[in-house]
């Protein structure tokens, strides 16, 4: 969350401003002050959506680092010998990872919204937090199911250490933060398409900038609206067809749904095998 806030801060925030305002500035008989305002907070909107993503996936994966140590520790086998099964077990640690990335997330929103608040952006509705609500618990229990399978089979909290740099290294990318998704060649990114990061990117990015897009983009033809959303990352393509938030969320929800079970199988295997 630090990298994408120090690096939308030096670098990467005023080439995204820069490229609105030129942008806005082809047409004449616009307010040129009032849009590199509006193209500050739309920017500024837009990044703090690929945060509250983010955090869910670096969140999780600490959270995990406590089974880490308790099974490098010995203690999971000391827990295992106890009369509950695996699959409750393992329910606890994904609901821990769970909550605590609800926890943060929200903290992280609140904090947010308050300094976006104070850049002159509107607050958001009650309608609007609600569905952000939503989207923070459907994106937490995405990723608490999801590092839940590498921590079953990590053995060593040096090499969780090692995948927690190299995750913590590639969201930014997947979720097209440091480099929106359709400045990249169709190959990166329906390589990116196939992981749940980028879609939960856009599920946020669709609620936090939709009113002030449509500000900043006053007056402008529907075309270069639907460019820029696309280019940004707000609007993903799929099978040719741009997909709602609500089929994002699906998609994350059977992601989650999936990654559960993988990872009950997992844990049966392993039962088998510690016989």
């Amino acid at each position: 969350m630090l990298v994408v806030i120090c690096l939308m801060v030096f670098f990467l925030g005023d080439m995204n401003i820069e490229s609105i305002t030129e942008l806005l500035g082809q047409f004449p008989g616009r307010d040129m002050q009032a849009d590199r305002k509006n193209a500050e907070l739309t920017v500024l909107a837009w990044t703090c959506a690929g945060i509250l993503s983010i955090n869910a996936v670096t969140v999780t994966l600490a959270a995990y680092s406590v089974m880490i140590k308790d099974k490098t520790g010995g203690k999971l086998n000391s827990i295992y010998t106890a009369p509950v099964s695996r699959t409750v077990i393992a329910a606890g640690y994904v609901a821990a990872a769970w909550v605590d990335s609800v926890l943060v997330c929200g903290i992280t929103l609140f904090l947010t919204e308050g300094y976006c608040v104070s850049k002159g952006l509107a607050v958001f509705s009650f309608v609007v937090h609600m569905q952000l609500l939503g989207m923070i618990l459907l994106n937490s229990f995405v990723y608490a199911a999801f590092m839940y399978v590498p921590a079953v089979l990590v053995k060593s909290e040096g090499a969780w250490s090692g995948m927690g740099t190299v995750v913590g290294t590639l969201v930014g990318f997947l979720g097209g933060i440091y480099i929106p998704v359709g400045t990249l060649s169709d190959t990166i990114g329906s390589m990116m398409k196939c992981t749940p990061v980028l879609y939960g990117a856009s599920m946020f990015r669709k609620v936090m900038t939709g009113k002030i897009v449509d500000e900043t983009f006053c007056g402008i033809p529907d075309e270069i609206i639907s460019e820029y959303r696309t280019a940004m990352g707000i609007d993903l393509e799929v099978a040719g067809k741009n997909i709602g938030a609500a089929q994002e969320g699906m998609l994350l929800f059977v992601c989650g749904g999936v990654l559960l079970a993988v990872s009950v199988a997992i844990l049966r295997y392993g039962k088998r095998t510690d016989r």
